[in-house]
């Protein structure tokens, strides 16, 4: 269980770190950041979708 709530922290942590760079290169006019922001966005998204999906199937 502790694992599970791990997964969940961390993909909230990466959306929320890859939408920090977002803005910041946003800002600051630097692309590749903002879509490095993006991409870390996207993959805290995808995780947060396979434990979505591992919860559906447990139940």
């Amino acid at each position: 269980m502790a694992d599970k709530k791990d997964q969940k922290t961390k993909a909230k942590a990466e959306q929320v770190k890859g939408k920090a760079k977002e803005v910041v290169g946003r800002a600051v006019g630097d692309e590749p950041m903002e879509t490095e922001g993006r991409l870390e966005q996207s993959k805290g998204d995808a995780r947060q979708a396979k434990e979505k999906i591992k919860d559906t199937f447990k139940h």
